[in-house]
């Protein structure tokens, strides 16, 4: 059955997934969204038996539905092979009472490689279809995993140019590296004097830029994004849920039937989403464990069903989740507003004006599968070091947030439900944080000194996206205003 998508903004429209996906954002300044969720055709029994790519495929069909066979297949065993360091993709690792799904084995070892090492191959794909005559421009703003994730994916892809925006102190060392060595004719890095948010808004502030638009269709462009704002990369991320939980019962960690909690660190929202998109597709998810750090908009939001990003921007050791406007929350909001867009669009109007919107309570009431807690510099630090003492396993920061709130949780709440964890990075892309967590005797080190002791420490290879930056030259050195930004575009297209 063919899935439609239309705007969180005017469900009025509607546009096939593959026009979706090439647009990222609807001309309204909406999100797209699938008019139903649909159900697995496969029960978690069968779906058990299948590799990763063949569970991606099972997913992704009753998605990506004007997507061939053929073609889908095509994009998947392009996204899923040799760039990840595991066969298994995504494997799920039990440790001190909970699983850990490492979804950082792909090319930048963050779970960004996950969507977005299939995003491209989906975006060209689309461009045929919908004969695109124009190149994409793919233009994202990044708090420290998304953009390398992109650039590698869309590096020397043909008709397409990418343009990351990142905080210039705002990432970390490693992320901000991994960057700024990119090769690529048509990759393009700057950082931008200001906070993520500040990035995230420029972007949107871009694409919603109609003369802008005129201007770049009679240069021969068009943009796209491929920030988790795009459809393409939210589908991808519902794979490994659905993956892991068949996993679970393939290895006999859980019964038919029985259900799990899934905890995620979250910033803007878009891998929480996917699994509880997971969930109402019949993956038997119990509880949505939203885990914040002290930028913590999204537990207060949770606690009192206000959204308020009017508070003090905090720079943490978790620098993916240092975010205040979780912009995929607005396809939650859409749903639970029982998919009317004009209730959306009036909260949105509210967030863009005053910062702030509240929820109704029976909104509110829609929202009693998830669960929110935040986990502050030092409970994160100290769960590094706790886990790594009591069992010799090495989480990154972001991970570290997740686990410290899955210990709230349990403790408010005796659950004793088995747990999947999102484990969101290698420790090796924040390598001081986690190092220092463990021991503050580490800080004297540089910074690739701290890369081979905690391969030492930890009994786990350096990966390749490590050592691939340790003597790159830097190739960006861009620097901008963040009111500059759209400037910044025209003149690295040449069009100013």
């Amino acid at each position: 059955m063919e899935l439609f998508y239309t705007s969180t903004r005017d469900n009025t429209k509607k546009v096939q997934a593959s026009e979706a996906v090439l647009k990222g954002l609807s001309e309204d300044g909406g999100l797209f969204v699938p008019e139903r969720i649909p159900r697995l055709s496969k029960s978690l029994r069968e779906l058990s038996e299948l590799t990763y790519q063949e569970t991606a495929y099972e997913v992704m069909k009753l998605f990506l539905t004007d997507y061939t066979e053929e073609e889908l297949k095509s994009c998947i065993a392009k996204a899923y092979d040799s760039k990840f360091d595991t066969a298994e993709i995504a494997p799920l690792v039990e440790v001190d009472g909970a699983y850990y799904l490492e979804l950082f084995h792909g090319a930048t070892i963050a779970f960004k490689d996950m969507a977005l090492s299939i995003l491209p191959h989906l975006m060209t794909t689309a461009a045929r279809k919908n004969h695109v005559k124009e190149d994409i421009v793919i233009l994202t703003a990044t708090s420290g995993d998304t953009g390398k994730a992109a650039l590698a994916g869309f590096a020397d892809v043909e008709g397409t140019k990418i343009i990351v925006f990142y905080p210039k102190n705002g990432v970390s060392p490693i992320q901000e590296k991994q960057m700024v060595t990119q090769k690529g004719d048509n990759t393009y890095v700057v950082g931008i004097h200001g906070n993520f948010d500040d990035a995230q808004t420029g972007v949107k502030n871009i694409f919603s830029d109609k003369e802008l638009e005129q201007e770049m269709t009679a240069h021969g462009f068009r943009f796209s994004s491929a920030n988790s704002i795009n459809i393409g990369r939210l589908v991808p991320q519902i794979v490994y849920y659905v993956y892991a939980c068949a996993k679970l019962l393939k290895e006999e960690r859980i019964k038919d039937g029985e259900r799990i909690n899934v905890v995620v660190p979250t910033g803007n929202f878009g891998n929480i989403l996917a699994a509880f998109y997971a969930g109402h597709m019949g993956v038997p998810i119990a509880k949505l464990i939203c885990a914040s750090n002290e930028n913590k908009v999204l537990y207060d939001f949770f606690r009192t069903g206000s959204y308020d990003k009017n508070r003090e921007f905090v720079l943490t050791s978790s620098p993916s989740m240092d975010i205040l406007i979780s912009s995929n929350l607005e396809r939650l909001i859409y749903r639970i507003a029982g998919s009317d867009a004009g209730k959306n669009r009036e909260l949105m109007t509210a967030l863009s004006k005053e910062g702030r919107y509240e929820v109704t309570q029976e909104m509110a009431a829609q929202l009693a599968d998830f669960y929110g807690n935040y986990a502050d510099e030092k409970e994160t630090a100290d769960r590094i070091r706790e886990l790594y003492e009591k069992t010799g396993y090495v989480i990154d920061t972001h991970t570290a947030v997740a686990s410290a709130v899955y210990r709230k949780y349990r403790d408010d709440t005796k659950d004793e439900t088995k747990t999947v964890i999102a484990s969101t990075a290698s420790p090796f892309k924040f390598t001081r944080s986690v190092m220092n967590a463990i021991d503050k005797k580490y800080d004297t080190m540089s910074d690739f000194e701290l890369v081979d002791e905690l391969s030492r420490i930890a009994n786990v290879k350096v990966p390749g996206a490590i050592e691939e930056i340790r003597e790159a030259p830097v190739i960006h050195d861009t620097v901008c205003d963040r009111s500059e930004m759209k400037q910044t575009v025209k003149t690295i297209l040449g069009i100013s």
